[in-house]
C-alpha cells in the first residue's frame, strides 16, 4: 500500500491517493512535469524526464571505485579546482575508508569506524577560580585525553618588579593568587629580609601569623565551596561565602582593602591592629567552629558529593613528589609535607597543630584535608591571639620601612630608599 498527497501551488489545492501495491515499486503517471521526491519514496513515474537515486543500492555502489565518492552523489562532471574549493576530495577519502553496505536488500552497514568528539572547555573567564583551556577528547561521556593551554594568567610579573624596589614590587604579589592575598605577599617580604638579613619585631611575626591563617581559611572557603558548585551544590556556597566576607572585613580594617590587602611588607607590617579588632576575630573565631560543623553536615556524608569526589582526581604519593606538588595536593596522597612545620617562619615555631593527611589522595580526600586545616587555623588563630606581644610592628630601618609621616626630617637621606 502507497500513499500519495498532490498539491498545486497554482490554484492552492490537494488530493490524496492510496495505491495497492504487490510488493514492487508502484508504477503511476505522473501529474507534474518536475517530482523531484520520486527517488525518495521508491516509486517509479511515467513521463518523468530524469529519474535520479539520491540514495543508491548495494550494486550501484559497487560500480565505483574506493577512491571515487561512493555513497555521494555529485551532479555533473567537477573539475579538481572545483573539489578543492568544496573539500570534496577529503570528502572522497572519508568515503573510501567509511564502511560499505553488503548484499542484502535490507542495505544495513558492516561495523562502523567512530572518532572521539574534540571539545574545547575553556578558557574561563578571568574573574573566575582559575583561568585554564582543555583541548578534551571524548568518548561519549568519558573523557579519554586532555591537553592543557596554561599561561593565561601570566602577566610578566618579574619583569615588571625589575624597575621596581623591593616595597613597589609587592602589590603585584597580591595578585598572583588573588584567593590567597596576604600569604604572597608574606612569601615576597620572606625572601627580602632573608637576603637582606632583617630580623622582624616579635609582634609583627604574630600578626603575620594571624592574618596567614585567616587568608588560609579564605582559600579554603573559596576552594571547597566552588568545588561544590561545579559539582552542583549551590548552598555551601552561599553560607560559607558569609564568613568569606567577615574576613574580608577584617582585611579591610588592617590595611583599608578588602582584598589587595598589601599590609605584609619587608621588615614587619604596614600598620599596627586598630583597637578592638582581636575581640571580633576571637568573637568569629569561637562561632566559625558551628558553620564548619553546618558544611560538613550538606557534603560530608551526601551520597551526590562522594559518588562525584571519591576516586575522582586520584593522585599518587610517588606522582604527587615527582609533579613537585605542595600544600593539600601533597598532603592528600598521604605525605605529612608542611612547610609551617618543616622549615617554620614568623611565629609557626611557637604554636602547635597537627597536619592532616589523607589516604587514596583522590578528591574526596583533599575535602576532607581543607576542612580539617580549617579547625587547625582556627587553632593557630587563638594561640596568635592569646600570645600576642606588645612593641613595634616593623624594623626601625628607613631604607628598608619607609618612616612615617610625623618622622619625616629635613635630611634628603630620608627619601632615598
Amino acid at each position: 500500500m502507497l500513499g500519495s498527497r498532490l498539491a498545486s501551488t497554482g490554484c492552492g489545492r490537494s488530493a490524496a491517493a492510496l495505491l495497492g501495491t504487490a510488493g514492487k515499486a508502484p508504477n503511476m503517471r505522473n501529474s507534474e512535469k518536475n517530482h523531484p521526491a520520486a527517488g525518495v519514496i521508491g516509486r517509479r513515474h511515467e513521463g518523468h524526464g530524469s529519474h535520479t537515486i539520491w540514495f543508491p543500492d548495494a550494486k550501484f555502489e559497487r560500480q565505483y571505485k574506493p577512491s571515487t565518492l561512493g555513497m555521494v552523489w555529485s551532479p555533473g562532471t567537477a573539475s579538481a579546482q572545483y573539489k578543492d574549493d568544496l573539500g570534496i576530495s577529503k570528502l572522497e577519502k572519508w568515503v573510501a575508508e567509511s564502511p560499505r553496505r553488503d548484499d542484502q536488500a535490507s542495505g544495513k552497514y558492516r561495523e562502523a569506524r567512530y572518532e572521539n568528539m574534540m571539545l574545547n572547555f575553556g578558557p574561563q573567564h578571568p574573574a573566575a577560580h582559575g583561568v585554564l583551556r582543555l583541548m578534551l577528547e571524548l568518548e561519549g561521556e568519558v573523557v579519554m585525553r586532555a591537553i592543557p593551554h596554561i599561561g593565561l594568567l601570566h602577566r610578566a610579573t618579574e619583569k615588571l618588579i625589575e624597575y621596581k624596589t623591593y616595597t613597589q614590587a609587592l602589590p603585584y604579589f597580591d595578585r598572583l593568587d588573588y584567593v590567597s592575598m596576604m600569604v604572597n605577599e608574606q612569601a615576597w617580604s620572606l625572601a627580602v629580609e632573608k637576603l637582606l638579613g632583617i630580623e622582624v619585631p616579635p609582634r609583627a611575626k604574630w600578626i603575620r601569623t594571624l592574618f596567614g591563617e585567616l587568608t588560609r581559611i579564605q582559600n579554603h572557603i573559596m576552594g571547597i565551596t566552588t568545588h561544590a558548585l561545579d559539582i552542583g551544590a549551590m548552598t555551601p556556597f552561599f553560607w560559607m561565602f558569609e564568613e568569606r566576607e567577615k574576613l574580608f572585613e577584617f582585611s579591610e580594617r588592617v590595611s583599608g582593602a578588602r582584598m589587595h590587602a598589601n599590609y605584609v611588607r619587608p621588615g614587619g607590617v604596614a600598620w599596627d591592629l586598630p583597637i578592638g579588632i582581636m575581640d571580633d576575630i576571637y568573637d568569629w573565631a569561637t562561632k566559625f567552629p558551628a558553620r564548619i560543623d553546618e558544611l560538613e553536615d550538606m557534603l560530608t556524608e551526601n551520597r551526590i558529593w562522594k559518588a562525584r569526589t571519591i576516586d575522582i582526581g586520584l593522585v599518587s604519593a610517588s606522582d604527587a613528589l615527582n609533579w613537585g606538588f605542595s600544600g593539600v595536593m601533597v598532603r592528600g596522597s598521604g605525605i605529612k609535607q608542611d612547610v609551617r612545620l618543616t622549615q617554620p617562619y614568623d611565629a609557626y615555631d611557637q604554636v602547635e597543630f597537627d597536619v592532616p593527611v589523607g589516604t587514596k589522595g583522590d578528591c574526596y580526600d583533599r575535602y576532607l584535608c581543607r576542612v580539617e586545616e580549617m579547625r587547625q587555623s582556627l587553632n593557630i588563630i587563638h594561640q596568635c591571639l592569646n600570645k600576642m606581644p606588645a612593641g613595634e610592628v616593623r624594623v626601625d630601618d628607613n631604607k628598608v620601612s619607609p618612616p612615617r609621616r610625623a618622622e619625616m626630617k629635613v635630611g634628603i637621606f630620608f627619601f632615598k630608599l
